[in-house]
């Protein structure tokens, strides 16, 4: 997958975090003016919770936990 975190940091994103020890329709979804600020969210989320975590692009590209993970780990130190 493709993102152009050139133009797509700056436009809004969709949270949605499914607390992993919850069923499924338990999902939280959070409106976020930036997708740097979703990813923010994220990577503090990752860090003190057990969730599954997905971020929707403005664009309508969908982030996947894994991509969310290796993402944080280099530019959110």
């Amino acid at each position: 997958m493709h993102v152009d975190l050139d133009q797509d940091l700056n436009q809004p994103a969709e949270l949605s975090l499914w607390p992993g020890h919850a069923p499924a329709q338990a999902a939280e979804m959070r409106s976020f003016p930036t997708l740097r600020a979703a990813l923010a969210a994220a990577g503090a989320a990752i860090d003190g919770q057990d969730a599954i975590l997905w971020i929707i692009t403005d664009s309508g590209d969908i982030l996947a936990p894994n991509w969310i993970r290796a993402y944080t780990a280099m530019a959110l130190p």
